[in-house]
Formats: C-alpha cells, structure tokens, sequence
C-alpha cells in the first residue's frame, strides 16, 4: 500500500473555475445551457430533423456549415463543463453539491443528445458527398459526416429516439449512477493481522499487490465477501443496462450490440475475429507465465489472489517524485515533446494521486480544455504504479495531439483511443528493464506480462460474459448466481490451468465499472486492440525512430478522422488478418520466454546460496 506518510498530489481545478460552489462555474453552467438553447434555435431555423432526400442548393450547404461551426464550439464548451464536475464526483462520491449538479448537468446532456439525434436524421437525408464536394468545411469532416450517415441508417423514428434519450436518465444513465455511488463507498472490513480495519474498496483491491500471501488472501476474501453483500443491486443494475441496449440496438436494426460496438470503434467483424482468434491461440503462452510465476513463489498453482502478487523480497518500491522523474526522463528519450508534455502535466497538477475514501478506483484520462487533460491515478509504490501513470500521461499525450481538430474531428474510438497509452506505457517499461538487475528486471518483466495477461486473457473471458449476458439477457433477467457462473466459465475457459480453478473472481462483473455505462457496450475488446496495435507500432519506431517519429504524432492526430483500417494502412498493417495480431503475440512470447529463463536462474540462485 502507498505509504501513508508520502505527499500524493490532487489535480488543480481552480484554472477553469474557483471551485464547483462558485458564482463564475454558475455564470459557465447558464452560459452553456443557453449555448444548447442557441443551438437549438440554429437548428429549428433550418428544419434540421429527418426529412425526404432532396438535391443539395446552396442554402442548405450554407446551413450544413453554420451547423457544424456551431456544433464544434457548443460541444467543446460542453465537454470542458462536463469534466469539471466529473473531477468532483469522481474523487468524491459524498459530495452531495457535486451529485446534484451533475444531476442537473445530465438534463443538459438529455438535451444535447436529442439535437445530435436530429443531426443525426438531417445527415442522412443529404448527399453527404455532393456536401463533401461542393463545401470545404464538409470535407474537412467527412469521415465525421460519412459515419453520420451511416448511424441515420439505425435510428428509430424521432420521436422515438427523443423519448429513448429522456428514459435513459431515468434508466440506463440512473443505473449506471447507482452503480458508481455504491461502490466507491463501499467500506470493507478486512482482517489484517488480527484486526478488523475498514477500508474503502479501492485500498482493499490494492491488496492484491502485497508481498505477503496473508495479507492478499485476506484482501480477497474480503472483497468477495463485500462484493456478494452488495450484489443484489448491481446485479439489478446490470440486468437493467444490458436490457435497455438490447432493446434500443433491436429497435435500431442492429443484428447485435457486438455489431454496433464494432461500428462505434471504427472497425468491422473480420478485424475483431482475426484479433480473437490471435489471442485465443495465445493462451497456453500465457498459461506458461503463469505456472512459472506459480513457480516463482513457490506454489504449486496460483490462485486468484495470486495474479498481482510481487515477486520476491527485494523488487524496488517506487516513490511518486521517483515515478515522475524516471517517467520525465525516459518520455524525454523518445522526443522532447512529450518528454516537455509530462513535465507539464506534472508542475501544473493535472494529475490526482492519492487514494482515499469515496474516490473512485483504478484510474483514468479525461479531456479538460483545449491541449489540457486530468488524469485521476490510485498511485502503487511500485513499477505497476509507475507503468499506470505513463499509461494515463499516454491519453492526455493523445488529447494534446487532437485538440488542432475540431471536436467532431476528433471523436476517436476507444480502439484507437489506447494507441498513445500503450506506446508510452511500453516506452517506460523497456527503460526500466534496460536499467534493471537481474531481480528488479524479473519484476518488471513480471508486471508487464501481469498486465498483458489481463488486457489479452482477462479481457477476453469478460468479453465472453458480456456477449453471454446479451444473448440470456433477450430473454430473461439473470440472477446473481448465474452472472457469477457465466463469469466462472468464462475464467475457466481463457485462464485454463494457468490458475486453481478453485479460486478464481465470480464478481468480477461487480468490481469493473465498464460494464455499467449506459451509452457504451463490449467495452473490453478495444483495450486488447490497442495494446497489440501499439505494440505493433512500438515494434516500427524501434526499427526506424526517425521515420516513425514524423508520421506518429499525426497518426494520433487523426485517430477521428478514418476508421481503424486505414489509418493502420499508413504502417503498412492490415488488422483484417489474425497474421498482424500474431506478430504483436510473439513480442509478448518472447518476453515469457525470458520471464521462464529469470525464474529459472533466479531459483539456482537462491538453491545456491
């Protein structure tokens, strides 16, 4: 656990506004409610709703451009607006003031949604590319405007996709606010040598990194434990999520919500099975780390509680000035510019560290305003806690890069949304091996093989459990025992006997929080995505830095402007074939295969001595 007595920092805010209480965040709110208001005039002037087709004149390509000029600047406004209260609810669940202005944030949202629905139907009446061709504002959109297009093709009729957007905050969105007030403040009592300590749920999961088996098996039992205590409304809460998507994605003409997933992260069906197919035959490599880091520890199998353990006694504790100077210097190897980008982020506070009560676990990178992001960290005094934070600099890295384009522009999928945090997290990771010992390399190699045996096998058993939740779900709700079931078969199926398969995670569709976003479904894929297609891409930049570096930042640039196949064709990667995916595999089987001779030369050492 992070020592108590070390400073972790809090992210600034006061550089949008004095604090969420104050008379100018009031003044932004009204002045972003009247924005949609404007907006929403812009749009009743010119008839913007679903109406027959008819040959583009001159007017409507001039309404066509005031609409997306308008568009750019409302959203922009609104998403600066949106992470500011999310800065507070997320670190703080209690605030009462905070939840309710969120709450009233969410009518504007409602608001917003249905003016992007009209826009939605006004496009798909055009011809997009007689609009493309004839306005130079058009075409710097067009992918914006041909994906547009596409979505008019599954909307219901207006009035029915304005009611589904009042619904769901009544529904999916109050389902999945339940869902994140309940568990960040879930206090678990935990055992820890003799005493029962009560401790939020984020400090209890970080047990799992202790060095001492007690100590993780304790912090496991515990969250089981607290987990099945509180299941009855998160099971509640997923059953209503997963019911209203496959309702709207039938409505919408969908074959499936894995079909409109794929759609929304700019990629199709091939892509996604030649990826699968890559990781399913992966997974007796995988099985291999995990038998030897069984071995490693000693144990004949590992369990569980097992998977994030350390390895050995003598594996460094990172401080957070530790974390942030290798971090600075490191990104500094690859290009002044994003070394320039982490120190940025570090002196002007972007960054909330500290773990503590009614904060919300794990972490992640939002936008803030213009080149500004906020990255929120749990921060671990070890290498794990330092590769997260690259991670998360990662994304804001990406943000900088995006923010030359509009707001439109840059929509960019969350496959392609994990292409700068990967890279920068593996630019961190082969540093820190570079400078390790035998040892300290053992357990750096050990916590990169930990997370991409998460983000490949992990994710793919999650993956499994929610397109089973989906299909059991068209017909019925699902009790708690069998979404813990369906979440035990899929374990079994992807860890095999890499694990005991008698103590595995049964409520791990209760401890991750994707699972309950009301607007987003199949969240786990696209994390595999963009681990094997940064590798990929890492395995360019070491081949040629110079070249890569002048396409790289341009690429990140443009992760909303074409979809996922294209812009791999710049690299000369075709994602559509398991052979790319494959490639990026063995990347990670060569470093189990020096993780296998580490543990080995690590036991004759100890045997030895």
């Amino acid at each position: 656990m992070v020592d108590s007595n070390e400073s972790l920092p809090r992210w600034d805010m006061s550089v949008v506004y004095p604090g969420i209480d104050s008379p100018e965040f009031e003044q932004g709110l009204a002045a972003s409610v009247a924005n949609i208001d404007g907006l929403a005039e812009l749009f009743d002037r010119h008839g913007v709703d679903r109406r027959d087709a008819a040959p583009l004149d001159d007017a409507t390509i001039a309404a066509a451009e005031a609409i997306i000029k308008r568009m750019n600047d409302v959203l922009q406004d609104f998403a600066t607006l949106g992470a500011y209260i999310a800065s507070f609810t997320a670190t703080d669940s209690r605030d009462d003031r905070a939840q309710a202005t969120m709450s009233s944030f969410q009518q504007q949202t409602a608001r917003l949604q249905k003016l992007e629905t009209r826009f939605t139907a006004w496009v798909g009446s055009l011809d997009v590319d007689d609009l493309i061709e004839r306005s130079e504002i058009a075409a710097n959109h067009a992918f914006a405007l041909q994906q547009t297009q596409r979505r008019a093709n599954h909307q219901m009729s207006p009035a029915e996709e304005e009611l589904a957007t009042e619904l769901n905050l009544s529904s999916g969105a109050a389902w999945a606010k339940l869902y994140n007030n309940l568990s960040s403040q879930i206090s678990v009592p935990v055992d820890l040598d003799g005493s029962i300590i009560e401790r939020p749920m984020s400090e209890v999961r970080n047990l799992a990194h202790d060095r001492d088996r007690n100590v993780r098996q304790a912090g496991y039992e515990a969250e089981m434990a607290a987990w099945e205590r509180h299941a009855l409304p998160l099971a509640a809460a997923m059953n209503g999520i997963k019911g209203q998507v496959n309702t709207l994605s039938a409505r919408r003409g969908w074959v499936s919500p894995l079909d409109e997933a794929c759609f929304d992260n700019h990629i199709d069906r091939s892509t996604l099975d030649a990826m699968l197919s890559a990781a399913n035959e992966s997974f007796p490599d995988f099985r291999r780390y995990l038998r030897a880091k069984a071995h490693a520890l000693g144990l004949d199998a590992l369990t569980w509680y097992d998977l994030f353990a350390p390895l050995g006694d003598n594996s460094r504790n990172w401080t957070w000035d530790e974390a942030q100077a290798f971090i600075v210097r490191h990104f500094h190897g690859y290009s002044n510019r994003l070394g320039d980008f982490a120190e940025r982020a570090f002196a002007e506070r972007w960054i909330d560290a500290e773990p503590r009560p009614g904060k919300r676990d794990g972490a992640f990178c939002m936008s803030l305003r213009a080149d500004e992001s906020r990255i929120l960290a749990n921060f671990k005094p070890a290498f794990s806690g330092v590769s997260t934070l690259a991670h998360e600099l990662g994304h804001g890295y990406h943000n900088t890069n995006r923010c030359i384009v509009t707001i439109l522009q840059r929509t960019t999928p969350m496959a392609l949304a994990e292409t700068a945090s990967i890279f920068c997290e593996t630019i961190v990771r082969d540093a820190g091996l570079r400078e390790a010992d035998n040892v300290e390399a053992l357990a750096i190699l050990e916590g990169s093989l930990q997370g991409n045996c998460q983000v490949v096998v992990d994710i793919t058993s999650r993956f499994m459990f929610e397109r089973s939740v989906f299909e059991r779900r068209d017909a019925r709700e699902l009790s708690i025992d069998e979404l813990n079931e369906l979440m035990l078969d899929a374990q079994r199926q992807t860890y095999g006997d890499g694990l005991d398969m008698d103590v595995l995670h049964p409520y791990m569709w209760a401890a991750k929080p994707h699972y309950y976003s009301s607007g987003r479904s199949f969240y786990n894929f696209p994390y595999m995505f963009g681990l094997l297609f940064a590798l990929g891409l890492y395995a360019q930049y070491q081949a040629d830095p110079e070249r890569f570096r002048d396409s790289y930042d341009d690429l990140l640039m443009s992760t909303g402007l074409a979809d996922a196949a294209t812009l791999a064709q710049r690299f000369g990667i075709d994602i559509q074939t398991p052979d790319f995916w494959r490639s990026s595999l063995d990347i990670i089987r060569q470093d189990i295969d020096r993780f296998e001779g580490l543990v080995m030369l690590n036991i004759r050492h100890e045997a030895e001595s």
